[in-house]
């Protein structure tokens, strides 16, 4: 049902008339709990009040005329007419206070069935149990002071002095009862009429502010008519503001059933179906890359699955001697290592604005090119990526023990890599059920078979040719070797990347130019001169892979030469 501008100022008066009621209920309401808690002070607390302070000025009295009929009895006036007078008005008062108390204990538990605040029911009950304790101290000061006078009378002095002075001490204690009993009716008292006191100013506040909130209400009533139509649409620009400023979980709420209302819905909607599609992007962002993801979103034609030819460069990253750590681990313990280990080795790749490919086990396939970088710029960024994975490992093997909960025994992580760069096949490759953004091709084979190959180099980043040539402006290499790999009729030739242009050590770009020297020479076939210029360079640098792989190769074919249309090309038989 919609209201119309005429029904909307009649639902604004109606209200203001029904909490204009609503004050004068609740007034109404808080006076008549203010008339109960003074009736409970008046006949409650105040009766009590009164029994009680009987009760303590009859002890008093009594207390006194024991000490006269005992003195009486010790000057031998026993059965004087003055004496029997004493005696009977001590039993008077014992009487009569008695009575004052279970009055006072009558009221008390009138109280406690009538109910009230917890915190006074608490106090009334204490009370009533100090009474009661009152009034059983009173019965045994009784049977005591007739314990004192027999002892008088039968004139066993020791006797009468262990009595009195426990009789002093009882007195003692039913003072001290009383004054507990005074203090704490007192504060009951205070209390409840404390409660009542601050009843009252809270009666005189709500209806100050029920008579405030009334004229607000009045005032605000002539600023509907000109504002309630124009608010709902500084709403839906505010929102249209926010969401335009990328905060998607604005919700404008739809106040009327009018046309604004039916256009604050649709805004609503509109910004729900906005908010679902990012929720897709985030989601299969991990595990898709958000680039692809939004690329199949907001670009269809990607979605296509005829595939395209383009150039591409591929990284293929590895955990050296994986297998072996994996046997020495709980599964528990090695998920936490190769979630740690993945997640370290992506950290370069995207921020190097790669698109990581997928996971295989403990190996890491990425990719670079259009439409995500540049065609200038992939191979530079795919080689600066893997120079940022080795400068992660410290941090890594010093992390690891902590993350699988193995402090000694480990073997040292390392991680080998394979980068290549050349023409691939891009496109979504799968099923009907199933798809992959992906790439494909030699290009593809390349990388992952010098992934492998830097195992038997020795080296951690062996990349392709096309790759130093694309990145030459920012990496340093050296030639390792002209490789032809499985599934290859061509030979490539293969370079270890050493590190950033301009930020490899001297020693390192040494070892990398004898080494091209000693490379020369071999391919020369003067393997007894290369034998002799390896075997220089492990001496100079012991832990060299290459340097040794030649060495020996270098050994072997001085004993044996190569037929004479040797090419220097090194066949890899394994991949």
């Amino acid at each position: 049902m919609r209201f119309n501008i005429a029904a909307k100022i009649f639902a604004i008066a109606l209200g203001l008339l029904v909490l204009m009621a609503a004050v004068v209920v609740l007034g109404v309401r808080l006076f008549a709990q203010v008339a109960n808690q003074l009736e409970d002070v008046v006949h409650d607390y105040l009766p009590v009040y009164g029994a009680v302070a009987r009760a303590d000025e009859l002890s008093l009295l009594q207390g006194v005329t024991v000490r006269r009929v005992i003195i009486d009895d010790m000057r031998g006036q026993a059965a004087t007419e003055r004496n029997e007078q004493l005696r009977a008005a001590m039993q008077k008062h014992g009487a009569e206070l008695l009575a004052e108390l279970n009055r006072a204990r009558a009221l008390l538990a009138q109280r406690l069935e009538e109910r009230g605040v917890f915190e006074d029911m608490v106090a009334v009950a204490k009370l009533d149990v100090r009474v009661e304790n009152a009034i059983d101290l009173q019965h045994e000061y009784t049977a005591r002071w007739a314990t004192v006078l027999q002892h008088v009378e039968a004139g066993d002095m020791a006797a009468f002095d262990r009595a009195l002075a426990e009789l002093d001490r009882m007195r003692d204690r039913l003072d001290a009862l009383f004054a507990h009993i005074h203090q704490e009716i007192e504060a009951v008292t205070r209390n409840a009429t404390s409660a009542v006191l601050a009843r009252q100013r809270a009666v005189e506040l709500t209806s100050i502010a029920g008579m405030l909130l009334a004229l607000l209400v009045g005032v605000a009533f002539s600023l509907v008519v000109t504002r309630g139509l124009v608010r709902p649409v500084h709403r839906l620009l505010d929102g249209t503001q926010k969401v335009q400023g990328g905060a998607l979980d604005t919700l404008v709420p739809v106040t009327s059933r009018d046309e604004i209302g039916r256009l604050t819905t649709a805004f609503n909607l509109m910004v729900a179906e906005l908010r679902v599609k990012e929720r897709i992007k985030e989601t299969f962002g991990r595990y898709v890359d958000p680039r692809i993801v939004a690329g199949l979103i907001d670009r269809p034609d990607l979605a296509k699955t005829e595939g395209e030819r383009r150039v591409m460069t591929i990284l293929f990253c590895d955990m050296k001697g994986f297998t072996g750590l994996s046997e020495g681990l709980t599964p528990a313990a090695l998920v936490r290592l190769i979630n740690a280990y993945l997640t370290d080795l992506s950290v370069p790749i995207r921020e190097r604005h790669g698109i990581i490919d997928k996971y295989i086990g403990d190996a890491v396939m990425a990719y670079w090119g259009p439409p995500f970088n540049t065609h200038e710029e992939q191979a530079t960024l795919a080689c600066l990526a893997a120079l940022d994975q080795l400068d992660r490992l410290a941090a890594f093997r010093q992390a690891a023990p902590e993350i699988i909960g193995v402090k000694r025994g480990l073997p040292e992580i390392d991680i080998r890599v394979g980068i290549a760069s050349g023409d691939v096949v891009v496109g979504n490759i799968g099923s009907d059920v199933a798809m992959n953004y992906t790439v494909m091709g030699d290009t593809v084979n390349l990388a992952s078979r010098l992934e492998g190959a830097s195992k038997a180099y020795g080296t951690r980043v062996l990349i392709s040719e096309e790759t130093r040539r694309m990145a030459a402006d920012a990496i340093e290499v050296r030639e390792i070797d002209l490789l032809l790999v499985v599934g290859k009729t061509e030979p490539q030739r293969i370079f270890e990347l050493l590190g950033r242009k301009g930020m490899v050590a001297p020693a390192r770009l040494a070892l990398a130019q004898g080494f091209a020297d000693a490379l020369r020479q071999y391919r020369e076939r003067h393997f007894a001169a290369a034998e002799q210029a390896f075997a220089a360079l492990l001496a100079a640098n012991p832990g060299d892979g290459p340097s040794k792989v030649y060495l020996t190769r270098s050994r072997r074919l001085a004993a044996e030469p190569p037929p004479e249309d040797w090419d220097g090309v090194w066949r890899l038989t394994e991949k």
